[in-house]
């Protein structure tokens, strides 16, 4: 599945992977799709069961992360808010939602160096001009975990890793101190949770909006294979980028291919689609089981 098609609520946001449906002024439905988005670019081709399976992950940090910062949940069942003949549309995809005012930034942490972050400490010995260690490498765990923001791009858009300094500007210092602080203490919980299920949170990123009252709040999806890098503890060495539980296994497809990560992408193949949705399946039982 894709997208549910003959919902009859209000469509307001088709994302890169999720759409959102308007239940009133308060509320919306969030629908996890099987759409995959890879540097950004969505890719044509689903990954099987992909929206049910972040939807019960998210769900399971959601209410195990709930005493640190509130979140987006309403308390109400999607079940009271879509009509029976509909529900087999959204079911196990989607949360009922509190309508926030999104934070403009994407709260990144990293615990360890990997991805853009490595590319630019080669260059630069920084990340998001953050100054580190020299000597550092590839996948190597940092002192303490870094907050490197980025640009909230629209859908077919990069996002762009700013400094803390772009970030005050974007969303005013108290607001930025307040983000960091929180995804820190988020990841943080995560990865000492995490390494009990023989699992690495290499790096993550939060979403926030502000509720009527000004309030940060979590929301979107947390700690997900989407979002984050999950890395299989017993095989992790520094020196080389981990095999992970994410969508890195489409990542280092696509890289092999030599495409030029505009879109189009190059079509998945079944075997990687299927392979990748395996990824993500293990990742829901090693941390939910």
């Amino acid at each position: 599945m894709t997208t549910p098609s003959t919902l009859s609520l209000k469509k307001i946001y088709s994302g890169k992977v999720r759409d959102l449906y308007a239940i009133d002024d308060k509320r919306m439905l969030m629908v996890a799709t099987d759409r995959l988005s890879a540097f950004d670019v969505i890719l044509a081709e689903p990954i099987p069961e992909k929206g049910k399976i972040l939807t019960a992950i998210s769900n399971f940090w959601f209410d195990k992360l709930k005493d640190l910062v509130p979140n987006h949940f309403t308390g109400d069942r999607v079940e009271d808010v879509v009509s029976p003949a509909e529900l087999p549309l959204v079911e196990g995809r989607a949360v009922v939602a509190k309508r926030l005012k999104p934070v403009a930034v994407e709260a990144i942490v990293r615990g360890y160096i990997a991805g853009s972050g490595w590319k630019e400490y080669q260059k630069s010995g920084t990340v998001c001009g953050i100054q580190l260690p020299a000597g550092l490498n590839e996948a190597a765990k940092l002192p303490q975990p870094i907050f490197t923001p980025s640009t909230k791009a629209a859908v077919g858009d990069h996002d762009e890793n700013i400094s803390f300094a772009q970030c005050e500007a974007i969303i005013g210092a108290e607001l930025a101190a307040q983000v960091r602080d929180v995804s820190i203490a988020l990841y943080s919980a995560a990865v000492e949770y995490a390494a009990t299920r023989g699992i690495i949170i290499a790096d993550t990123k939060f979403e926030f909006g502000l509720d009527e009252n000004g309030t940060l709040t979590l929301m979107d999806e947390v700690l997900t294979p989407d979002s984050s890098r999950f890395w299989p503890a017993d095989s992790y060495a520094e020196g080389s980028n981990p095999p992970s539980f994410d969508k890195q296994f489409v990542r280092d497809w696509l890289e092999s291919t030599g495409w030029n990560k505009e879109p189009p992408a190059p079509a998945l193949p079944a075997d990687v689609a299927r392979k990748t949705a395996d990824k993500y399946r293990e990742a829901l039982t090693r941390l939910t089981a």
